[in-house]
């Protein structure tokens, strides 16, 4: 390749007790589509970061137009072209998503004052390249993981940059938002952007790559050119193993039912329309997956949000558990009766960063510590033990920092949490975003055994292909209304998105 746009030479990055990065060398061209892929702790955020100037300090050297920099700051990167969508959302909660958009460099009217209106404006005008109906004026902070995964896509393409990075655009987007990502991108493309992508799905990244580079713990393994490769030898390369294809055995057989909910609204908070969810039923077995299908602003995570009590607004309607109605005004509520969630937003909601791996584990279930008046250290490590045998957690100990495992054993922590409570029915909102093909097989067997041993659950996905191979039936939502019904043998995925786009107007089909 001639003089590459990007030459990445011997890269070396060590953080205390891991090197993340071990003499790292590739090129990337000029207007090239160049996808980079790994499992979960493969490096590539890490040398992500240091492209964009999140990491200063390394060795070895990274050259930029056959001219070696080194940036000290994201402004460093940007001012020499090169920005970067994060993967872990990298917004001010409190401010409008028009204001994260232009943070730092804020228009401004002749007189010196800021100039909102016309930051809103661009900010209207990038979301419409989008096709979003994210609201310039709306505070990021009550925007869902999608809508603000938009915001910052929108950001990166304000900075019209050259070189833009593209860490997971994609893992808390529905199938018809990334089709619009994509339009987006070829846009780029054709304009002469780079584009260098990191993505756990093969068909993105078979999609519109010039070339593949497979890290590995930290390691080069390979730069493919896309057409002289297949995703089943990237996926190998990536692994270093076969990922097989996720079978369940024999038909799962559903027992008693767990859950009953009748009528369930939810009042909208947005003039767009009264309510959020409108006249949602739904039965959950003991031993069953239940799906629930939708496009972003379906109402996925709100119906969740309902059934564990953790709703802005007290929802209308009844929610029957093992045949006695419970009202939750408080997640508390929701745990005492049998009830779990994991929320999508691992980051936000999910993990408490500052602690270790015994502490996310067993937060929930610390009564079962006690001695006397006071917690058993030795107790609670083996509370945290058990779970980490039992769902296959690679740490190096109970007192390792959550920070420091990869996303998928992150999620796993998480889920153990929730079982050490012993729930009756456990909820799990896109269970498996940003997280690795090994490390989502992984989760998909743990919850079909959590199902074969009795447990009812209810799951949503944004990739509608993870719902098909997991659920036993499926209802889907659109517009916050039940547009469909799915028994196993009645899965198709276009028959899945027809009621998804139906607008309201039920679809009625056999469940």
């Amino acid at each position: 390749m001639n003089s590459p746009l990007i030459a990445i030479e011997h890269v070396t990055k060590r953080f205390p007790g891991v090197v993340a990065l071990d003499d790292v060398s590739f090129e990337i061209a000029a207007g090239e589509f160049h996808a980079i892929v790994g499992e979960n702790g493969a490096g590539k955020s890490t040398l992500m970061k240091i492209l964009s100037g999140v990491i200063a300090e390394y060795e070895g050297s990274l050259r930029l137009r056959d001219r070696i920099v080194h940036f000290s700051g994201t402004r460093d990167a940007e001012q020499a072209g090169v920005s970067i969508i994060h993967q872990e959302l990298n917004l001010v909660d409190e401010l409008s998503a028009a204001a994260n958009i232009f943070l730092g460099r804020e228009k401004r009217t002749p007189l010196g004052f800021l100039d909102e209106r016309g930051m809103q404006r661009q900010a209207a005008a990038l979301f419409d390249q989008l096709q979003c109906d994210v609201s310039p004026r709306e505070v990021v902070a009550r925007l869902r993981v999608g809508d603000r995964q938009l915001v910052e896509i929108a950001k990166a393409l304000s900075l019209e940059t050259e070189i833009l990075i593209m860490d997971e655009p994609t893992s808390a987007l529905t199938e018809s938002e990334v089709e619009r990502l994509f339009a987006v991108i070829r846009r780029l493309l054709e304009r002469g952007v780079t584009i260098i992508y990191i993505s756990h799905k093969m068909d993105e990244v078979f999609r519109l790559s010039d070339r593949i580079t497979v890290l590995r713990d930290g390691r080069l393994v390979n730069t493919f050119s896309r057409t002289e490769t297949t995703p089943r030898e990237v996926t190998h390369q990536m692994v270093g193993r076969e990922i097989e294809s996720v079978e369940f055995g024999e038909t799962r057989r559903r027992r008693h039912v767990v859950l009953e909910v009748q009528g369930l609204s939810l009042p909208s908070q947005t003039q767009a329309r009264d309510w959020r969810l409108q006249d949602i039923d739904l039965t959950l077995h003991s031993g069953e997956v239940l799906g629930i299908a939708g496009l972003m602003g379906a109402g996925r995570t709100e119906l969740l949000e309902c059934l564990f009590g953790t709703s802005l607004q007290t929802p209308a309607g009844r929610i029957v558990l093992e045949g006695r109605r419970v009202v939750f005004a408080h997640p508390g509520d929701a745990c005492s009766a049998g009830i779990a969630l994991v929320t999508e937003d691992r980051k936000q909601l999910g993990l408490f960063a500052q602690m270790t791996v015994r502490d996310n584990i067993t937060i929930c279930t610390l009564e079962e510590a006690m001695s006397g008046p006071l917690i058993s250290p030795w107790r609670e490590n083996q509370m945290a033990a058990e779970s980490i045998e039992l769902l296959g957690v690679r740490t190096s100990g109970t007192s390792a920092a959550i920070t420091s495992l990869s996303g998928g054993n992150q999620q796993k922590c998480v889920i153990a949490r929730w079982l050490r409570t012993r729930p009756k029915v456990l909820l799990l909102d896109d269970p498996t975003r940003g997280i690795d093909v090994g490390a989502k097989a992984e989760i998909y067997q743990i919850i079909d055994r959590l199902c074969r041993e009795g447990l009812g659950i209810i799951v949503t996905s944004s990739e509608l292909p993870e719902l098909i191979t997991l659920c036993d039936r499926m209802l889907v939502l659109c517009e916050g209304r039940l547009t469909g019904q799915f028994s196993r043998d009645q899965f198709t995925e276009e028959a899945i998105m027809e009621a998804a786009t139906m607008r309201g107007e039920r679809m009625k089909a056999e469940g």
